[in-house]
C-alpha cells in the first residue's frame, strides 16, 4: 500500500469532517455536462473505469492523468472523483455531487435515505476524540459503499472493494 494514498485518505477524511458541519457545495456544472445531468457510480465503477484496471491501461486509455495541482492521479472529466490505486490497481472512487449510486444517494442525502435503500447497510464510528466522519457501508459481495455522514447526512461517498472500504475507515486514510 502506498503511503501517501493512505495520507491522502486522511486528509480527505479530515477536510471532509470539517466541510461537513454546512449545507453541501452547489458550484458550477462542470464543462461538457448539461444542467441537471447525473453520473451513476456503481460497485462496478463509473462508465468506462472499471474497479481493478490498472494505473497503465488507464493512463493508455488518456482516463488517468497526473497534475501538479493535485495529491495524485485524477480522472479527466471527473473533478469530483478521486482515485484509490493500490499495488498499481483501482480499489476505490472518492466521489462528490452530482455523481449518485444507481440507488440515489450522493453528498447531501438524508442518512435515512441509506438506511432505506441499504437495509442490510452497518453502522461504523469514527474515534471519538477525532475530526474524521462515521460511516454507513453498504457492502454487496467484495464491493461497498462507503458513506460518511454527519449524523444528519451523506458528506462523501466511496465505493469499490469492501475489503479496502473498510480499512479505509478503520486507518482514516485517504487516496493520496
Amino acid at each position: 500500500m502506498k503511503l501517501r494514498q493512505f495520507a491522502f485518505i486522511a486528509t480527505l477524511m479530515t477536510a471532509a469532517s470539517i466541510a461537513g458541519s454546512g449545507v453541501p457545495p452547489t458550484g458550477p456544472i462542470p464543462e461538457g455536462r448539461p444542467a441537471g445531468s447525473v453520473e451513476i457510480i456503481d460497485l462496478n465503477g463509473l462508465r468506462n473505469i472499471e474497479f481493478g484496471a490498472t494505473e497503465d491501461e488507464l493512463t493508455r486509455r488518456g482516463i488517468l492523468r497526473t497534475s501538479l495541482d493535485a495529491c495524485g492521479p485524477v480522472l479527466a472529466g471527473h473533478d469530483t472523483v478521486s482515485p484509490v490505486f493500490v499495488e498499481d490497481k483501482l480499489v476505490l472512487l472518492w466521489v462528490g455531487d452530482p455523481m449518485r449510486t444507481p440507488e440515489g444517494i450522493t453528498a447531501g442525502s438524508p442518512v435515512d435515505q441509506v438506511w432505506d435503500r441499504y437495509p442490510e447497510v452497518s453502522r461504523l464510528r469514527a474515534p471519538q476524540g477525532t475530526h474524521r466522519l462515521d460511516g454507513l457501508l453498504a457492502r454487496s459481495g467484495d464491493r461497498a459503499y462507503l458513506f460518511l455522514h454527519d449524523g444528519r447526512t451523506v458528506r462523501k461517498t466511496i465505493a469499490g472493494y469492501a475489503d479496502w472500504a473498510r480499512r479505509l475507515f478503520d486507518e482514516g486514510a485517504g487516496p493520496c
